[in-house]
C-alpha cells in the first residue's frame, strides 16, 4: 500500500449542517490526488425494544432518497451534550415519546469513510417508560412497532436498509446471543 499524506484541505462550500472540502493528497510515489471531504456533526441512535421484544422504529421522509425511510430514532449531538448516551435518550423521547431506563452501546460507526467524518453511536435501549413526544417543527414522523424477528426479516427483504438501523438490529441480535445485555 502506498503511503499517503494530506498536503492541503480547501473549504469549498459551507451549508447549514455541513462543510465541503477538497483534500489535496500526495502518495509516496509523488502522485497527487484530489478527494472530497464532508464535515458533519456526530450523532447517536437507539434501537428501542419493548417488553414483548417489539422494536419501535420511525418512518420519515428523507430528502436524499426522496422517499420515506424506516429507521431507528437518531439525531445529531448538541454542543452541550456531555455524551452520546444523552443524545440517544433525547432523540428517543423526542421522536417516539419513549425513554429507555436501560441502554447499552452497540458500537460507534463511521457512516461513510470515503466521504464523511460523521460518527454515530448506536445503542439498544429497553425497559421503556412513557415520556413526552415533541418533534422538531420540520419533522413528520410515524411510529412503527414490529416484532424484532420481523424487523430482521425486513433487512433481508430490502425494506430496512438504513445503515445505523441494520447495524442496530444485527448488533442487538448478536448481543442477545452472546448474553451481553445483562
Amino acid at each position: 500500500m502506498k503511503e499517503t499524506k494530506r498536503l492541503e484541505r480547501i473549504l469549498k462550500y459551507e451549508a447549514y449542517r455541513v462543510k465541503v472540502y477538497e483534500d489535496v493528497l500526495q502518495q509516496s510515489d509523488g502522485t497527487i490526488l484530489h478527494h472530497d471531504y464532508v464535515k458533519n456533526r456526530d450523532g447517536a441512535a437507539v434501537l428501542l425494544v419493548d417488553a414483548d421484544e417489539n422494536v419501535i422504529l420511525v418512518r420519515q421522509y428523507r430528502n436524499v432518497e426522496d422517499k420515506v425511510v424506516l429507521e431507528i430514532p437518531a439525531g445529531v449531538s448538541e454542543p452541550e451534550d456531555p455524551g452520546f448516551d444523552v443524545t440517544a435518550l433525547r432523540e428517543a423521547e423526542e421522536e417516539t415519546g419513549l425513554v429507555p431506563k436501560r441502554m447499552k452501546l452497540i458500537g460507534n460507526i463511521l457512516n461513510a469513510a470515503g466521504l464523511f467524518d460523521e460518527h454515530t453511536a448506536v445503542f439498544v435501549g429497553w425497559d421503556l417508560e412513557k415520556g413526552r413526544r415533541h418533534l422538531d417543527p420540520e419533522e413528520s414522523i410515524d411510529l412503527v412497532r414490529l416484532p424484532f424477528t420481523k424487523a430482521l426479516d425486513m433487512i433481508y427483504s430490502g425494506e430496512i436498509y438504513d445503515g445505523k438501523t441494520v447495524i442496530a438490529l444485527l448488533g442487538y441480535q448478536d448481543m442477545k446471543t452472546r448474553g451481553l445485555l445483562g
